[in-house]
This record gives structure tokens, C-alpha cells and sequence, in this order.
């Protein structure tokens, strides 16, 4: 009896979130604003990643950051010195960014004046994989100093995303990670994801991942022109 009330407790939770996450991405498709739910264990290289792409965006698009963490402000203090907008949410207790964290920021002025937001989910493996935000794509990162077995531990999170990046590839010759079987595992999870190798230290391959964003985005972009397009036809 306990194990069908929590069932039943977790799946009002959930779709409370999938409603909030719903009207979240209606209120980006209104605004044009192009938005990434970035997610990896800790310390895989999430806000070093983000570090290097806005130095290196060259203008390309206008972005701004929402940065979860349970507690403390390093990571968002990191991302104010590239000079990107940055909003911090510590979630307290809870393991993961849920859409009314996002909902309470929509109306922001930097949120309001991006085009694009990377919203930097908390370090975790299981939680943020099951709690939609109203993004346009999902970015896992994976660090090469975590093991390759981690896609077969944690098959939900690899399984709903649409890029992974192999992280820290710059230490390949001191740990035992295989890029070949970690891919492989990957994409038996989810055929139709993206792997990238990458060095945010290095900037090895960081060049595709910043090209893979900017495509994103003309995409959504695009996107965003149809159905506006259709809406405006049907009436």
C-alpha cells in the first residue's frame, strides 16, 4: 500500500512538471529564445564548457545562463567573469532543476533580452533526466575520468538526450576510459544521439560542439518561423 502511494505521490510530481515544463517552452517559442538543459555528474566539465563557448562565440548569439546548484555560487561566479548574464537557482535539498525553478525566472531582464539560455542543471546522473525544463535539446556531458560503464548505470539519462560530450579527452593517456566502448554503449541506449569528443582545457574538438550550438539554433530559429507561419494560415 505505501509503494502505490508513493507511485502515485511521484506521478502527480511528475506531471505538475511536464505541465510547467509545457508552458515554459511555450512562453521560449514566443520569445524566439533558443534554450540547452546542459546535465552530467559532478565535475564533468559543465561549467568549464560554457566558460570556453562564450569566449569563443564571437558574437553568433546573445546568451544567458540559469545555474543550479544545491548550494553556493561558484559556479555561477565562474560564468559572470566571461561577462554572460547568469541567474542562480540553489535548489536546497533537492537534486535537480524542476520547471517552476525556470517558470519563477521567465520574466528576468537578461532571460528576456537572450536569445539562447544554457540552463546548467545540477550535477547528477539520475533526477534531472526525468524532470523536463522546456528546452529546445538536451546536452549530457560525460567525463572520461568517470568510467565508460557510466551509460550502462545511468541508461534514462543517456537515453532522452540529443548530444553527449565526452569531456577532459585531454587526459586520455592517464585513465583507463575506452572513447570507442563508451560510445558504443551510448548508442545502443539511443541510436539516434550525437557523441563528441572534446577538451574544453585543450579546445580540442570544442570548434564542432560550438558549430552543433549555433545549428541548434538557426534550426529552432526556423522552426519557430513555420509554426508561426501555420498559426497564421489557419487563421
Amino acid at each position: 500500500m505505501h509503494e502505490s502511494a508513493d507511485e502515485h505521490a511521484l506521478e502527480r510530481i511528475l506531471g505538475k512538471n511536464d505541465e510547467m515544463a509545457d508552458h515554459n517552452r511555450e512562453h521560449f517559442r514566443r520569445s524566439k529564445t533558443c534554450v540547452f538543459n546542459v546535465m552530467s555528474a559532478p565535475g564533468a566539465g559543465k561549467t568549464t564548457v560554457l566558460e570556453w563557448t562564450f569566449r569563443n562565440l564571437d558574437g553568433k548569439f546573445k546568451p544567458c545562463v540559469i545555474e543550479g546548484d544545491m548550494v553556493g555560487n561558484l559556479d555561477a561566479d565562474r560564468i559572470a567573469k566571461t561577462g554572460t548574464p547568469v541567474y542562480q537557482i540553489s535548489t536546497g535539498r533537492s537534486c535537480h532543476l524542476d520547471a517552476q525553478m525556470i517558470t519563477r525566472l521567465l520574466h528576468s531582464e537578461s532571460v528576456e533580452k537572450s536569445d539562447t539560455i544554457f540552463i546548467e542543471n545540477v550535477g547528477n546522473l539520475v533526477c534531472p533526466a526525468e524532470f523536463p525544463l522546456g528546452e529546445y535539446k538536451r546536452i549530457v556531458l560525460l567525463s572520461i575520468t568517470e568510467g565508460d560503464d557510466k551509460p550502462i548505470k545511468y541508461p534514462v539519462i543517456f537515453r532522452n538526450c540529443d548530444l553527449v560530450l565526452l569531456t577532459k579527452c585531454d587526459l586520455m593517456e592517464h585513465v583507463d576510459f575506452s572513447l570507442e566502448e563508451a560510445e558504443k554503449r551510448i548508442l545502443a541506449i539511443n541510436p539516434n544521439v550525437l557523441v563528441m569528443h572534446v577538451s574544453a582545457k585543450t579546445g580540442y574538438g570544442m570548434e564542432k560542439w560550438l558549430a552543433w550550438i549555433v545549428r541548434q539554433i538557426s534550426e529552432y530559429q526556423s522552426e519557430i518561423k513555420k509554426i508561426a507561419h501555420v498559426h497564421h494560415s489557419a487563421h
